[in-house]
């Protein structure tokens, strides 16, 4: 089983007794104490440990409140659970006659199986190989998670990183508006020391701002639209002394005015950017 696990999780055990407490469900051990879950216990706890660590020195302009949403959705049951499974590992757990003969296992008992394993390889091989452990299974899960928390975020994103990082904070420039009172759309720019970024159109004003605020992101290099229409960011630490430089004239400019027609073209993606006559 040893060699199996090792195959599975990357990690040789060195005491084998650890890694079988990790994989014993109650439903086979004489006690609950000889099971796995006070190993469940100590691996959220690790799990929970790495996952905030990692979030806050890779993500450095994230509030707590988007820090919390990311963790929560990476240590949760339901990702946990994913992970066993695509490791196959609940095949290794050693379960009880009343559990062996069900079709389908409840997901706490798969995500128990991960939280165990983090603890098993913590107490046989330290920290360090704990951390590789969990950030080589849930990085995918994190950079999913912090795309969804700012999918709609852009303004908060764009005013973090120009507070921490910008000697001037976003100003959102409205340009134009058309359409009658009930159906009015907006047009707007992100202007940061003087500089206005593609302008975006929508039926709000808000929304128009957001949509700017992306494709001003875009223009410095902090986002990306992928194929499917959904937002990557990048690591907002990188690159902070070309995109002054940009601002401040000293290099090639990535923005520059331009009409709204442009503005969709660097938008990477079709955001209801162009303008309300479709031009």
């Amino acid at each position: 089983m040893r060699d199996k696990v090792a195959q599975i999780t990357g990690y040789h055990f060195k005491d084998e007794s650890i890694l079988t407490e990790a994989l014993t469900h109650a439903s086979s051990a004489d006690t609950r104490l000889e099971s796995n879950e006070r190993m469940e216990f100590l691996g959220d706890a690790i799990l929970g440990m790495i996952v905030s660590e990692y979030l806050f020195r890779n993500y450095p302009t994230f509030l707590e409140g988007e820090l919390t949403k990311i963790k929560s959705n990476v240590v949760s049951r339901k990702t946990c659970a994913r992970i066993t499974e695509d490791l196959e590992m609940v095949s290794l757990l050693n379960l009880g006659k009343g559990m062996i003969n069900r079709p389908n296992l409840p997901p706490s008992i798969a995500a128990a199986v991960f939280e165990a394993t983090i603890a098993a390889i913590y107490l046989d091989g330290g920290m360090d190989a704990a951390r590789e452990f969990i950030l080589t299974h849930v990085q995918p899960y994190i950079l999913e998670s912090v795309d969804s928390v700012h999918q709609q975020n852009f303004k908060s994103v764009l005013q973090q990183f120009a507070q921490k990082h910008l000697p001037a904070n976003p100003v959102y420039v409205l340009l134009d508006e058309k359409g009658p009172d009930h159906a009015k759309c907006f047009e707007v720019c992100v202007e940061i020391r003087g500089r206005r970024f593609d302008s975006a159109w929508a039926p709000t004003k808000k929304e128009a701002e957001q949509k700017a605020a992306l494709l001003a992101l875009e223009s410095i290099g902090l986002a990306d639209v992928l194929e499917d229409g959904r937002v990557r960011l990048r690591d907002t630490s990188l690159a902070v002394e070309a995109i002054i430089a940009m601002l401040d004239g000293t290099a090639q400019a990535a923005a520059t005015p331009v009409s709204s027609d442009e503005g969709q073209s660097v938008g990477g993606s079709d955001d209801g950017s162009k303008g309300p006559d479709g031009d």
